[in-house]
């Protein structure tokens, strides 16, 4: 699959690579069903940054997410990783 047709990351909108996850933005705890695929560094830094409650009440608002300082410096972080690049998250 090539750069043009790859699918890309809800949070960080790189192209995914061979390991990608997919993100229920409302969680299903919370009766979510809804899905979206996400690179499992970016799934590890939603879920280290929000809680099952607040991302219910943020439901699918990307830009909500990103509006939030760490999720923004993550971002900027990521933005110049290969799709397979992964790491440590912090809480």
């Amino acid at each position: 699959m090539d750069g043009e047709t790859r699918q890309r990351c809800w949070l960080c909108e790189r192209p995914v690579g061979t390991r990608v996850q997919y993100h229920h933005p409302i969680p299903k705890s919370k009766k979510g069903r809804f899905t979206v695929p996400v690179h499992p560094i970016c799934h590890q830094a939603i879920h280290a940054n929000f809680t099952n409650a607040e991302l219910a009440r943020i439901g699918e608002d990307r830009e909500t997410l990103i509006a939030n300082e760490a999720i923004a410096k993550f971002l900027r972080w990521i933005a110049d990783k290969p799709p397979d690049f992964h790491a440590p998250t912090r809480k």
